[in-house]
């Protein structure tokens, strides 16, 4: 795939939304927000995307963040199936708790074509290799801007991303995927053993956090050979 004229388009489209219109920064940050999407676009074009799927991704919140941006809009500007991905990729209801939302978008990866599942996946690398990234530099004090303590955004991302696995476990994603997994698992880890969520005694949690992605590969294997 080439750098098309509708990536672009859709590169200024999202500038546009996240930056110009609305100065979003990204959460607790003193960063622009498009830095987000422009990372899940290259992402998936390094996973080899279509073309439709790097726009998506490009786009994937532009209807959830942009407060006049509509499903037709993206549909008119980039074509149906943009406008589907990033609906499938777009909590729906706002107005519900962080708990809520997260349970409704966890529930909603089972009806997720392949294409939606990579494009979720990317977003998820994107935001969880930032989480890891942010807690090298500054520590517990970065779970403060969530809305859910930190045990609670990491048990989220753990089953979404276990849900994507079980998924479609051949995923080009899937070794991205578990190695965010692991990170995540070793913050953690990392403030007190009280605080784990897969680990239940002293010498478990020593074990090497290796030990808890072969056991998710496992479990997703397993389930796959469960629903067949």
């Amino acid at each position: 795939m080439k750098y098309t004229a509708k990536i672009q388009k859709a590169i200024e489209y999202a500038i546009k939304v996240h930056e110009v219109d609305e100065k979003q920064k990204r959460k607790g940050k003193d960063i622009p927000y498009i830095t987000h999407p422009l990372t899940v676009g290259l992402i998936l074009a390094n996973a080899g995307a279509a073309e439709d799927l790097v726009v998506a991704g490009l786009l994937h919140d532009v209807i959830e963040d942009g407060e006049q941006v509509t499903k037709e809009m993206i549909t008119e500007e980039f074509g149906q199936n943009v406008s589907d991905l990033v609906l499938s990729v777009t909590e729906q209801n706002k107005d519900l708790s962080w708990e809520e939302r997260k349970a409704e978008a966890l529930n909603h990866i089972e009806t997720f074509s392949n294409d939606s599942l990579l494009l979720k996946s990317a977003d998820i690398i994107s935001n969880t290799s930032e989480i890891v990234s942010d807690y090298d530099k500054n520590g517990e004090e970065i779970f403060n801007r969530f809305g859910a303590p930190k045990e609670k955004v990491i048990e989220n991302y753990t089953k979404a991303i276990t849900a994507i696995m079980k998924k479609w476990p051949d995923s080009p994603l899937v070794e991205d995927l578990s190695s965010v997994v692991e990170k995540l698992n070793n913050i953690n880890q990392s403030h007190s053993n009280n605080d784990l969520l897969y680990f239940k005694d002293k010498e478990s949690h020593d074990k090497n956090a290796q030990d808890f992605v072969d056991a998710l590969n496992k479990g997703v294997m397993e389930g796959d050979e469960k629903d067949q």
